[in-house]
């Protein structure tokens, strides 16, 4: 099979500059792949060298990584600045060819919410969604059960004002060596995958895609508010990981209201550390390991249930007339399309309905 070979061009959309790496011809079965945080489209070239050449793929650089302009993003509008970046993509000729743009999307991470964001806002140019360990449908931290009630009312424990403030720094100034724990690269070998040895001669790659991430108040990680409510920090009003808080990122209901509803496939790893019922970024369940000091106990406090969460929301968008299926690979971690490719890869093409090769 012919190898996939990528091309990045520079596009003018949604008033910011956005970098978008593209493969396959224009009049492809359309792929549209949207990133995680801290990484950005380069994270995909190792899924795309997989792909046939019948599909037309474009996986842009989301606003504050990869070559993609320094945009703020508004966190009171949840993941909605990077999902309206993305749609503005869907009617360039150049990208998608000379019909309008009905894609699969893939989303990863943070770019599942992008892509949950999306369909919401345009379902009638999503052909199928594939998540792969997305953010839950009711944000990243401070709820503590299926349906998504605050832990508390300021969602206290999430956002910026949880990021590792040594892992923002050395993020900053492009550390690339693997001593010390907050590392980017020892970040990327621990908890992107289960096996660092699934990054293999791609590391430095995707290291230099992790080290896109700008930093700041607009950006990664963004700004934090003070809360009376432990562990003393609550989610501010910009940048990445504000958008992320269930503050300001909630869909459940709008993804179940959906009237045209896509199939969707969620692909996740059972040792997945990030998004996890048991998610080491979560401050809560790290509170009950004792790591966190001060934590009020699991009636109070309990961890999040992203898992869970997000399998109740998909059968309630089920049992409201759409389809999903739930792909479970054991001994993955949070980056299956890296870590089980061969498996990521049928996923997809069974949404495309190209065969595989």
């Amino acid at each position: 099979m012919p190898r996939m070979e990528t091309e990045q061009r520079t596009v003018t959309a949604n008033g910011i500059t956005q970098a978008v790496r593209v493969a396959g011809p224009p009049d492809g079965t359309p792929v549209l792949l949207i990133h995680g945080n801290c990484s950005s489209s380069l994270f995909w070239e190792p899924l795309i060298r997989r792909l046939p050449p019948t599909l037309r793929i474009v996986a842009p650089d989301l606003r504050g990584y990869g070559d993609t302009g320094t945009a703020p993003v508004d966190a009171t509008r949840g993941l909605r600045d990077f999902a309206d970046d993305v749609a503005a993509l869907l009617d360039d000729p150049a990208l998608f060819g000379a019909s309008a743009a009905r894609p699969v999307v893939v989303g990863h991470s943070l770019g599942g919410g992008v892509a949950m964001r999306l369909l919401v806002d345009h379902p009638q140019r999503v052909r199928a969604l594939l998540l792969a360990a997305p953010v839950s449908p009711y944000g990243f931290g401070g709820t503590r059960d299926l349906t998504g009630t605050p832990t508390t009312p300021d969602f206290a424990g999430t956002g910026a004002g949880t990021a590792n403030r040594d892992f923002v720094a050395r993020l900053a100034a492009g550390d690339r060596s693997a001593e010390a724990q907050a590392s980017p690269r020892a970040v990327l070998r621990a908890t992107y995958v289960a096996d660092p040895g699934a990054l293999g001669t791609d590391e430095e790659l995707l290291l230099d895609s992790l080290l896109s991430t700008r930093t700041g108040d607009d950006n990664y990680p963004g700004t934090s508010a003070p809360s009376e409510n432990w562990p003393g920090v609550a989610p501010g009003e910009r940048g990445v990981l504000n958008a992320l808080a269930p503050t300001w990122f909630r869909l459940a209901d709008e993804l179940v209201a959906v009237v045209d509803k896509p199939p969707v496939t969620w692909v996740r790893g059972d040792a997945d550390v990030i998004v996890s019922d048991t998610s080491l970024f979560d401050l809560a369940y790290l509170g009950s390991l004792g790591v966190v000091p001060g934590w009020p106990g699991e009636q109070d406090c309990p961890p999040q249930p992203m898992v869970g969460q997000t399998r109740a929301v998909l059968e309630w968008y089920a049992g409201a007339g759409g389809a999903y299926h739930e792909v479970v690979l054991p001994g993955c971690g949070h980056t299956p399309h890296l870590e089980r490719p061969a498996e990521f890869v049928a996923e997809l093409l069974a949404l495309t309905d190209v065969p595989a090769v």
